[in-house]
């Protein structure tokens, strides 16, 4: 047969299976946009390989093997009762207990989670740790409310969500508006309720459990996956140019890595604009903005205030020259336009490490142009991978120290890079990291659901 003819056929069954898809999940955007992003690097992979297609796996993959949706009411700080709605998407548990964030944003819907539990399934298969696909969260704002409104919202979502996770079933994490104080608060709700002291949430705190590095590791990783794919084409991230949107945890950390490795952090952004700074961010002047963020929760304005040589600008920093992208924000944030803008102002390597943040037209504006493009579910997989690691150590009553999970850390980030070069590798231009990291995710997931039978 020829390829000709082979790639009309992988053509048409994408078509078909993407109908599908969507005719079971109207109203979803972003659930289904995730799917085809992961269906349409996959397909030619397995266009060769009838075990996956009699099997169904691609059709069951696109299937969270449970939602879960709940109602959560709380007590304001007036004695008003609220009532919110929370879900937890247990997606697919085919190489480990399911694991992925909670996160509290008034954007959350099943389509969002969905889509985040379909990646971190993926996502998590690239680490080699032995973890499912999940995720949960609720429509909960926590701007603007006291520690008291958020501790009884958090004790109101575990009381619900307690029965359907555990150290060996689901292990939840944090996510958008999920930190350290969120998790504290639902680990110690989940405690009260089981009288039990076992891993069933990471991202806690170190006195009680938590993993050293958990903080930095997303940012952190991004940069480690940054600079192997420079690398990789004979490039060093010295000197490198770096815009990052976002300016949260993920975003500040990857601004701090970028620094370590001698490139220059030139933006960081919010809801409200971006800030930028020519000459890149110092040291000081990234922990004045996690200390704004985390602790008096400002907007990133106030940044060009406090220093004469940032500035400040509306909208998002995708017009500034650079060298490498990072989009650290939230899904969809960089569109086609944007992604035209940047090639034109000189970036050669994207990152994506938000999850989802690049739309489809800008993901083919990238991969067509040429430039490197790591997709999220590689890029980002550091902070889930030393979820993991503190998974290990909550079972075995163990803790790494710093620099030993640096190491694991900066190590796993050069194993899920090799594997994207593995399955991603070209003979003639940049390797495609996007097919590389959903065929290597695939094979895991999919090998181990052959291994169950029809389940």
């Amino acid at each position: 047969m020829s390829k000709a003819h082979t790639g009309s056929k992988t053509k048409e069954y994408l078509q078909r299976y993407m109908e599908g898809v969507e005719k079971r999940n109207p109203g979803q955007p972003e659930f289904c946009q995730a799917v085809y992003e992961v269906a349409s690097t996959i397909f030619p992979y397995i266009a060769d390989k009838p075990m996956y297609h009699e099997n169904q796996i691609l059709e069951r993959m696109a299937e969270p093997e449970r939602v879960i949706s709940f109602r959560v009411p709380w007590t304001d700080d007036e004695g008003r009762i609220r009532t919110n709605r929370g879900w937890r998407v247990q997606f697919n548990s085919a190489i480990g207990p399911y694991k992925g964030g909670i996160r509290f944003h008034p954007s959350v819907n099943e389509s969002i989670l969905k889509f985040l539990g379909f990646e971190q399934t993926f996502k998590n298969s690239l680490t080699g740790l032995p973890m499912g696909g999940g995720k949960g969260g609720s429509n909960f704002n926590p701007k603007g409310k006291t520690d008291n409104e958020v501790m009884r919202f958090c004790q109101s979502f575990i009381t619900e969500l307690y029965r359907h996770i555990g150290e060996d079933t689901d292990v939840p994490a944090g996510d958008i508006g999920v930190g350290g104080r969120e998790i504290g608060y639902m680990f110690g709700q989940y405690k009260r309720i089981t009288n039990r002291f076992v891993g069933v949430l990471t991202g806690k705190g170190i006195e009680f459990g938590g993993s050293k590095m958990r903080t930095e590791a997303t940012g952190y990783g991004a940069i480690f996956f940054l600079r192997n794919m420079l690398e990789q084409h004979k490039e060093s991230m010295e000197g490198q140019r770096v815009l990052i949107s976002g300016s949260g945890n993920v975003a500040t950390h990857a601004a701090e890595k970028c620094l370590q490795l001698g490139a220059k952090p030139l933006t960081l952004s919010d809801s409200g604009g971006f800030v930028y700074c020519a000459d890149g961010f110092t040291q000081e002047q990234i922990d004045w903005v996690k200390e704004l963020k985390n602790v008096r929760r400002g907007r990133i304005s106030e940044a060009a205030d406090e220093f004469k040589n940032i500035d400040f600008s509306e909208g998002r920093p995708w017009g500034v020259e650079g060298d490498c992208a990072v989009p650290s924000a939230t899904q969809n944030e960089v569109d086609g336009k944007d992604a035209k803008i940047l090639m034109k102002n000189g970036v050669k390597a994207v990152a994506e490490a938000a999850n989802m943040p690049c739309e489809q037209d800008a993901v083919d504006a990238f991969v067509d142009g040429g430039v490197m493009f790591g997709p999220a579910k590689a890029v980002n997989a550091g902070g889930v991978g030393v979820s993991g690691l503190e998974m290990s150590q909550n079972s075995a009553r163990i803790a790494w120290s710093e620099d030993e999970l640096r190491k694991l850390l900066e190590n796993m980030m050069k194993d899920i890079h090799d594997s994207c070069v593995q399955y991603g590798e070209s003979k003639s231009g940049p390797v495609n990291y996007l097919a590389g990291a959903n065929v290597a995710g695939f094979v895991k997931v999919a090998d181990a659901m052959l291994s169950y039978g029809h389940v």
